[in-house]
């Protein structure tokens, strides 16, 4: 189904990949009303809002440049589109926590066709991986993966969970007893108990480096 936007709408998504594309980050309110040659930020506000609600942005709560473009919007644009690499995570013990936006690197090829991610109005980020606690699984030191940022866990997905000694990457398992760990797919490494206090940013949909390799 095409999606109808107005010219002023499409220069504002023009000017958020523009500005991902060559600064690395989107454009502030301030911006993007001089871009667009608008009176006041709620005139920026409003098209953003039309945006979001169409599918092609979706915005961070209380982050000033917190616009991701869309599988959609990359489509009404005929763009590649482009994710967040949101620093480094641990697969083995636990690492640093995640960054702030370090990069951002395109979806490819064969990539872009998942259905999952080119239907999809959730927002996705990348990190990369430290490590060699999930080898079994098939993620590898160095490698790049895809996340879905969610809400929504199933037993046997594969997080990204943090907690005050930082994150790491590794299985949810849920069992029937009502247990819930984290688990490594490498023996060498034992499963990490769930606490109160621990975070899911996401869970992993892809790895994109064994992606590229096949393209």
């Amino acid at each position: 189904m095409e999606v109808k936007i107005t010219e002023k709408q499409k220069k504002a998504l023009e000017a958020i990949y523009s500005s991902i594309d060559t600064a690395g980050i989107p454009p502030t309110l301030a911006e993007l009303r001089i871009e667009l040659n608008v009176g006041s930020n709620q005139a920026v506000l409003n098209i953003l809002d039309v945006l979001e609600r169409k599918g092609l942005i979706k915005r961070g709560t209380g982050q000033a440049r917190g616009i991701i473009i869309l599988p959609l919007g990359c489509k009404v644009l005929d763009k590649e589109q482009k994710i967040p690499v949101a620093g480094i995570s641990s697969a083995g013990p636990f690492l640093e926590s995640l960054d702030a936006i370090a990069s951002w690197i395109p979806l490819r090829g064969a990539v872009i066709e998942n259905e999952i991610i080119n239907q999809s109005k959730e927002s996705f980020f990348a990190i990369k991986v430290q490590g060699d606690s999930m080898i079994n699984a098939g993620i590898n030191d160095g490698d790049i993966l895809l996340v879905k940022k969610t809400n929504e866990f199933k037993s046997n997905d594969i997080v990204v969970a943090r907690c005050d000694d930082g994150t790491t990457v590794k299985r949810f398992i849920a069992e029937s007893d009502g247990r819930a760990y984290l688990k490594p797919e490498n023996p060498a490494y034992n499963n990490i108990p769930i606490y109160e206090d621990m975070i899911f940013d996401g869970k992993v949909i892809l790895n994109l480096s064994e992606a590229n390799k096949k393209l």
